[in-house]
């Protein structure tokens, strides 16, 4: 019996133990190897490994629609910092924007306004035409975000608007005496932060907050935990008091705080929830903190140092083993390996002499987007065009050029 007469599940178990430059060789036998080895089944176990593949260490896939082996190829480009950089949008009027990413929809703040670009096909016409703006705030948004069927905002006016996606009239929730810092929404619960010094919950259903949470700081960041039990607010850290605190939704009493070694004016400027159990936080003190919420006391478990000692403005992380974060300065966005402490790639986005940080960045399986304050970069990691044969060879493992 041939190899390739094998029953699919013993092929597939043998298939398993190889690597990817084994595979690739593999694949240019022929077209049914080639069927064989393209399938996800064989990949799968390579692509945990790699960096934003879309494998997630509980084995869900974020991105079903792209092949395994083309999303493996492109986690080296993004592993060796090989990517096509672009400016998708400039403006004249210095900006403190935010984005979000919605499969192909690119959503992005600009002064009072939010505009969703389709990224889709001729980039350059998605580039002046927005497919659709939402706006009612009489100053600037200073952050948004979107569920299913809502995009909540909130701006330095002080108020909450909840626009529908399809509907162009949006409820205003009247909120907070200052600026709206950050806000989080989950399911019908909605947790905002202000400079006022106050946390305001509120839910979709009702135009009545629920509550307001006097913190004793300026909030910069909230979270709401995936599990909807609870949410974790972010300070300024001006006062003698823990930056971090997680609140019981239900009760609204303070469950516990993270940290005590915080040195002040350490505040916490983002911070996501990966699992309901790991919270990755940023800010002020130049660290990435990983706090893994089943200890008790809960511990800050893993860091990482930003080398140039600068504070981080924004980070994502993949669900498995990659972190990108933005930087206070010249616009540089840096990608981590969890599984080490120094810094994987670096790119410096911006070359104006007035340095812009990066105010928030988002990423697919082969983009990262980052906005700075007059523009929105692109960096398209699936394919570069100075990329040489030699590199190509290393790729494959091969002697020669493959045809």
């Amino acid at each position: 019996m041939l190899l390739f007469q094998l029953p699919d599940d013993v092929l597939y178990h043998i298939l398993s133990y190889l690597d990817s430059k084994t595979l690739s060789r593999l694949s240019q036998v022929s077209k049914a190897i080639r069927h064989i080895v393209s399938r996800d089944v064989v990949w799968k176990k390579i692509a945990k490994e790699l960096l934003n593949t879309g494998i997630t260490r509980y084995w869900t896939d974020i991105y079903p629609h792209i092949l395994l082996k083309d999303r493996v190829k492109i986690s080296q480009n993004w592993c060796n910092g090989v990517c096509k950089r672009d400016t998708l949008l400039k403006w004249k009027t210095k900006l403190l924007p935010w984005l979000q990413l919605d499969g192909d929809t690119l959503f992005l703040s600009q002064a009072g306004e939010i505009r969703a670009y389709s990224l889709q096909q001729d980039r350059r016409r998605a580039r002046h035409n927005p497919i659709k703006i939402y706006s009612g705030h009489q100053a600037d948004v200073c952050r948004f975000v979107l569920n299913d069927s809502h995009l909540i905002s909130g701006g330095s006016d002080g108020n909450i608007l909840v626009h529908g996606r399809r509907n162009d009239s949006p409820i205003k929730l009247l909120g907070h005496n200052q600026e709206v810092n950050c806000i989080d929404s989950k399911n019908e619960l909605i947790v905002s932060g202000s400079r006022d010094q106050t946390t305001q919950i509120w839910t979709l259903t009702s135009s009545s907050r629920r509550e307001i949470i006097s913190l004793h700081d300026r909030v910069w960041s909230v979270a709401i935990n995936p599990a909807l039990s609870s949410f974790v607010t972010g300070t300024a850290c001006c006062k003698n008091l823990s930056p971090l605190r997680i609140w019981d939704v239900e009760r609204l009493v303070c469950l516990c705080s993270l940290g005590s070694a915080f040195r002040r004016g350490a505040g916490v400027l983002d911070m996501v929830f990966e699992t309901p159990f790991h919270l990755f936080t940023c800010g002020y003190d130049t660290f990435i903190r990983l706090w893994d919420l089943r200890q008790s006391p809960h511990k800050n478990v893993m860091e990482w140092e930003e080398p140039h000692d600068c504070a981080l403005y924004c980070m994502q992380t993949d669900g498995n083993h990659m972190i990108a974060s933005g930087s206070s300065y010249y616009g540089v966005v840096r990608l981590w390996d969890k599984r080490r402490t120094e810094c994987l790639q670096f790119f410096q986005l911006s070359s104006d002499p007035v340095s812009s940080p990066v105010y928030c960045l988002r990423f697919s399986s082969t983009h990262l987007y980052a906005a700075l304050s007059t523009a929105l970069h692109s960096l398209d990691f699936r394919h570069n065009l100075n990329i040489n044969v030699r590199a190509l060879r290393h790729w494959l493992g091969s002697t020669s050029p493959p045809s």
